[in-house]
């Protein structure tokens, strides 16, 4: 589990501009927990894609307490390729890795019908295709995040 700040400025009523900060927690499985360890450093740039997760727990004194996690399925850099040269060469390896293993979906498993089974092999190629032909829906449209490292309190 890694700890995450994000950062938000806007502009308030008044005309000044605000900042909100928010903490939240990502917990990282298997290679992707190993190559975050070794290569995220306080400040660095990251995308993570997964699924958010609710926990609710009782304290010791009887206090409801509870928190939102992210559990990552994809782990991106998004430090300029000169800030970490390290982690731009974990970059390929870490970005399509899903951390949910112990559920492996076959959406793609041939159809044990022989004459069902070249159409399917068909329209799997064909939707390998499209999937190679777009480009990621990432490369331009996460804008540039300036964290304080002052500011984030670990």
């Amino acid at each position: 589990t890694i700890g995450l700040a994000t950062s938000r400025r806007f502009k308030k009523q008044d005309g000044t501009l605000g900042e909100e900060v928010c903490f939240i927690d990502a917990r990282l499985f298997g290679r992707t927990a190993e190559i975050a360890n070794q290569y995220l450093s306080k400040g660095s740039s990251v995308l993570i894609e997964g699924r958010l997760t609710y926990e609710s727990w009782m304290d010791q004194t009887g206090k409801k307490n509870s928190r939102h996690t992210i559990t990552a399925d994809s782990l991106q850099f998004m430090d300029k390729k000169s800030d970490n040269p390290q982690a731009n060469a974990m970059q390929d390896s870490v970005m399509h890795e899903n951390s949910n293993n112990a559920y492996p979906a076959n959406h793609n498993a041939p159809s044990q019908d022989p004459f069902n089974q070249a159409q399917s092999y068909a329209q799997n190629a064909h939707a390998k295709e499209n999937l190679q032909a777009q480009p990621s829906k990432y490369q331009n449209s996460v804008p540039e995040i300036n964290i304080d490292e002052e500011e984030i309190p670990f």
